[in-house]
């Protein structure tokens, strides 16, 4: 019974974690199409997401059991604040010129790109020989033949728009103009290698400083100091950074409280406890709530071309998962084995001693 609840805590964790995910997709294009600017947005969610960890961190991770701080583990706070940065500014810029359906489409390649890069980081074994390890390359390529399809082939509607009212022409036109609608598709690919390295590097880093809580402090307060350096820099709109707006306010706590705050920390335990792979694995999940909440809430369509690719991106990515069970369970019987073998040879040893 406790393996049963040991493993039915991260999994019930990463179906909420996706929940979450997709009404953060949600919040950030209300948020946007009143004119926010992506720099400020994230600005103010990781500074409120900040408030809510400070105080837990240091509560949780006492210096007794607080593992020592070195240089490396600073700079690799720094790699993954970096790769926080970029992935939300191109993640809500993609947002803004495709459906939040389309966005979690391709976001889905997340997993094959994890595959690709546990590999090259040696986190994965590289085993030709064996068939799990053919059904996920061809998984990998599989889903990235889906995320092709859903960013070049919009095809008919199967539901319409149910408005076209938005206040950002560039939402209008993403749905309009397939020149805008490949842009969008390009950045969400790009989102999601981004967020394959910055699975890759939590995993790296959490092997060598335990601490959750603190880890992402330091994420989210290195997301805080480069938006608030972009925002200065880039938006001469000062009127970007106001709040009066109740969409922008409550995008913004939504995205505190759900997005970092409740998210990537749950996403980063379930890392630490199951490994980058496990993570990776929920995406899919993410589609059809995202398609629900983007028809109920911002109005979008759903086009064949988008239906045809996630159902390809699903169909490659659960047989890379397959691929990735039986090598796991190849890995539990080898390593139940040894330890008879390793005591018929000592009692050997002790028979002809």
């Amino acid at each position: 019974m406790k393996m049963n609840m040991k493993s039915a805590v991260p999994f019930l964790a990463m179906v909420i974690v996706q929940i979450s995910q997709s009404g953060l997709t949600v919040a950030g294009k209300k948020a946007i199409e009143t004119g926010m600017q992506n720099f400020s947005f994230v600005f103010y969610s990781n500074a409120l997401t900040c408030l809510i960890i400070l105080p837990s961190a240091f509560l949780i991770h006492r210096p007794p059991n607080r593992p020592p701080l070195t240089f490396s583990t600073i700079c690799g706070f720094l790699v993954l604040g970096i790769l926080g940065f970029l992935i939300q500014v191109v993640g809500y810029a993609g947002y803004t010129y495709v459906s939040a359906t389309v966005a979690t489409a391709i976001l889905n390649l997340i997993p094959g790109f994890t595959f690709v890069l546990a590999i090259i980081f040696g986190l994965e074994r590289l085993d030709t020989r064996q068939l799990s390890m053919w059904v996920k390359l061809i998984g990998t390529v599989v889903s990235v033949l889906g995320a092709i399809i859903v960013t070049f082939y919009a095809g008919p509607a199967i539901i319409k728009t149910s408005h076209l009212t938005s206040v950002s022409p560039q939402h209008l036109l993403g749905e309009l103009e397939s020149s805008h609608w490949i842009l969008g598709g390009f950045l969400m690919l790009l989102d999601s290698l981004l967020a394959a390295l910055f699975i890759i590097t939590q995993a790296l880093i959490l092997k060598r400083y335990s601490a959750v809580m603190i880890v992402m402090l330091a994420y989210c307060s290195i997301i805080v100091v480069l938006s608030f350096l972009a925002s200065l820099i880039l938006e001469h709109d000062l009127s970007a950074f106001s709040l009066q707006s109740k969409t922008r306010l409550l995008a913004i706590l939504y995205a505190g409280f759900f997005g970092a705050g409740f998210q990537i920390t749950v996403g980063a335990w379930c890392v630490k406890m199951k490994g980058p792979l496990y993570v990776a694995m929920f995406h899919p999940l993410g589609i059809v709530v995202s398609a629900i909440l983007g028809i109920i809430f911002l109005g979008d369509g759903l086009s064949l071309g988008c239906l045809i690719g996630s159902t390809v991106i699903v169909i490659g990515f659960y047989g890379v998962m397959w691929g990735k069970s039986k090598e796991d369970k190849t890995v539990e019987v080898e390593s139940s084995k040894s330890p008879l073998l390793q005591d018929k040879s000592e009692e050997h040893t002790v028979v002809l001693s």
